[in-house]
């Protein structure tokens, strides 16, 4: 334990400097010595002012949010991630296979492209988090009828809730593509940029409005550690251990589905980050999931704060969609994941 708090601390230690660096790197600079000035300034403990207001404003009102809404939304990802890595045993396993992705798209597919015929009223009831909420009832959905269709006599079987998941997935995204056929140029782009992700619309509201959907999670799944190491030896020996599987299967999949729901309803879709990470820290310090998990929080973070620095910045004024990064970073790892399993199962 005492090597996972060391490996924990570093972790944290990165991922406050990732943070650090994004605050400061921008169409406004804003020097480390500025930085500590706009803080101390505002916690009122006098001292030299270096800033400007230009700097403060834009720290407070832009890169302060856009960084603390990208901790949130890759801890959240990538704790989902090695959770359900853990309940199926499998590396390859991710959110996405269970329906949270494919059904917060179609729904908030639904509310972009029919908004003027059918959701007006809702729009206006809900302003700016509409979308953001029917995506995240569409991934709350599609988990709940995954997860009803796989269980049976109140047992869940995984591989028939992959299988069922699979099958939603595809057919979410047959009507997802179906309304893009029906969408308008304007609606076009903000389906593309939705779907690609960004952290472009981070606000004080929006990391107010995720936080206790994410916060529940991050601070529950990693009680769950113990009992899914033991769930790594099978079932059937983690119920003769005194694990309740078909409890930990459903708080595994109800905290991921909160916790990611709640990342991509105001993210969008940034793929890999829930796959690679878990994988990286496995790779680098083994299984245990009493490190997995907090450590896949914690880096997750680290690795989506620096692809949103570079997403902004490697093509400024241009901003290009985060999940197009995660892409090209999570792409060979995945592959490299597959080559892998191949040589285990002697394949290759």
């Amino acid at each position: 334990m005492k090597t996972h708090s060391l490996i924990l601390f570093i972790l944290a230690i990165v991922l406050i400097m990732a943070c650090t660096l994004s605050i400061c790197i921008g169409a406004v600079e804003i020097s480390t010595l500025e930085l500590w000035s706009i803080l101390t300034h505002r916690l009122g403990m006098g001292g030299e002012i270096y800033h400007t207001s230009q700097q403060e404003a834009v720290l407070f009102s832009i890169r302060l949010p856009r960084v603390i809404l990208g901790v949130i939304v890759g801890s959240a990802l990538s704790i989902g991630g090695a959770a359900m890595q853990g309940l199926f045993r499998n590396p390859l396993a991710e959110p996405g296979l269970i329906g949270i992705s494919s059904g917060a798209s179609l729904f908030a597919v639904l509310v972009i492209v029919l908004e003027a015929r059918f959701f007006s009223h809702f729009i206006q009831l809900l302003g700016y988090h509409a979308l953001a909420i029917s995506a995240f009832l569409g991934a709350c959905f599609t988990t709940f009828v995954v997860y009803n269709i796989a269980v049976k006599n109140g047992k869940s079987n995984v591989t028939i809730l992959l299988l069922v998941g699979i099958a939603i997935n595809a057919l979410a995204a047959s009507f997802t593509g179906l309304l893009i056929y029906m969408a308008t140029d304007d609606q076009l782009r903000n389906i593309m940029f939705w779907n690609l992700g960004s952290l472009g619309g981070a606000s004080w509201k929006t990391v107010t409005s995720i936080l206790p959907f994410v916060g529940i999670p991050l601070a529950v799944l990693p009680f769950l550690a113990k009992p899914l190491n033991t769930l790594a030896l099978g079932e059937s020996q983690a119920g003769h251990m005194g694990i309740n599987v078909q409890l930990l299967k459903r708080s595994v999949i109800v905290l991921a589905t909160l916790g990611v729901g709640a990342a991509v309803a105001v993210s969008g879709i940034i793929g890999f980050i829930a796959l690679v990470v878990p994988h990286i820290l496995r790779m680098a310090f083994g299984a245990d999931h009493r490190l997995v998990l907090p450590g896949s929080a914690v880096l997750g973070a680290t690795l989506l704060v620096l692809a949103d620095l570079v997403a902004r910045t490697i093509a400024a004024p241009a901003e290009i969609p985060i999940g197009i990064l995660t892409a090209i970073i999570g792409t060979p790892v995945f592959l490299y994941i597959i080559f892998t399993e191949r040589r285990k199962r002697g394949f290759g």
